[in-house]
């Protein structure tokens, strides 16, 4: 028997991989380059063969048409302009999320900090909610706060990613220690739901990215939510066709790269 989390995480990946674009820095960092064209950006990344993109609800809302690719609300919430940026509060629910057409949700918690028992709190409850609703749950996971003493800590983040999992999500997103396999596999390994690979800050170097999808999906990851290394790209829609390469089909890393231009 088919049940709902898996119709619709049947459409935000595609073969049991995932290929995710998320766009909800609007919130926490303003308009900035990619995203203040997000709807120009949106049909680039569908081109490029993304199996989903997480947005806030305002974004979903403004939609001229609906997407072909899956569609994911986030409900966490800061902005770079408060005291406590990396507080996240819940904007949004489980039930608004589906009555946007939305199919699936995610909820940021960064652990190491002040505010970490009160995220905690939400990812458990909104876990709770997807379960009910029948709706797939990714629980994006760093560690940034006063207690994290190296963020890069291939220990620190297997045990971030074992919280989200613990307390109930589908799919958890973490940053990656490096693009080393061995490191990504000590948190694949550990970790009962899973991983996706969070993409960090812009990178100059095509080559650089799709080397780091490569190896998360040698580690055993499930796929990557790559945000500004593609809205930002000079060309959303060709580094979207060329992680779909690496991460769906399986190609190296020298095929993904001609179909930027480059690579041998």
């Amino acid at each position: 028997m088919v049940w709902g989390k898996q119709v619709r995480l049947s459409r935000i990946t595609c073969g049991g991989k995932m290929l995710c674009v998320p766009m909800d820095h609007g919130v926490s960092m303003g308009p900035i380059k990619g995203v203040d064209r997000i709807y120009d950006v949106l049909r680039k990344v569908e081109r490029g063969g993304a199996t989903a993109v997480i947005l806030h609800k305002g974004i979903i809302k403004n939609l001229v048409q609906p997407l072909s690719t899956g569609m994911i609300m986030h409900v966490s919430g800061s902005t770079d302009l408060s005291t406590t940026p990396t507080w996240k509060v819940q904007v949004g629910t489980v039930e608004e999320a589906i009555r946007l057409g939305a199919d699936a949700v995610s909820v940021h918690v960064n652990i190491g900090n002040r505010e970490e028992q009160d995220m905690l709190v939400k990812l458990g409850m909104v876990a709770d909610e997807c379960d009910a609703w029948g709706i797939p749950f990714i629980a994006m996971m760093y560690p940034r706060g006063e207690n994290i003493k190296d963020k890069n800590d291939p220990d620190v983040i297997a045990h971030v990613a074992r919280v989200g999992a613990e307390l109930g999500a589908d799919i958890v997103k973490v940053p990656m220690p490096s693009a080393n396999p061995d490191d990504i596999r000590r948190i694949t390994r550990s970790c009962p739901s899973p991983i996706v690979a969070a993409g960090g800050p812009k990178l100059d170097d095509d080559r650089k990215v799709l080397e780091l999808a490569k190896a998360v999906m040698d580690a055993g990851g499930m796929g990557v939510t790559f945000g500004r290394n593609i809205f930002q790209h000079r060309d959303p829609e060709a580094i979207t066709k060329a992680l779909y390469a690496v991460i769906i089909e399986e190609k190296s890393v020298d095929e993904a790269m001609r179909i930027l231009g480059g690579g041998k």
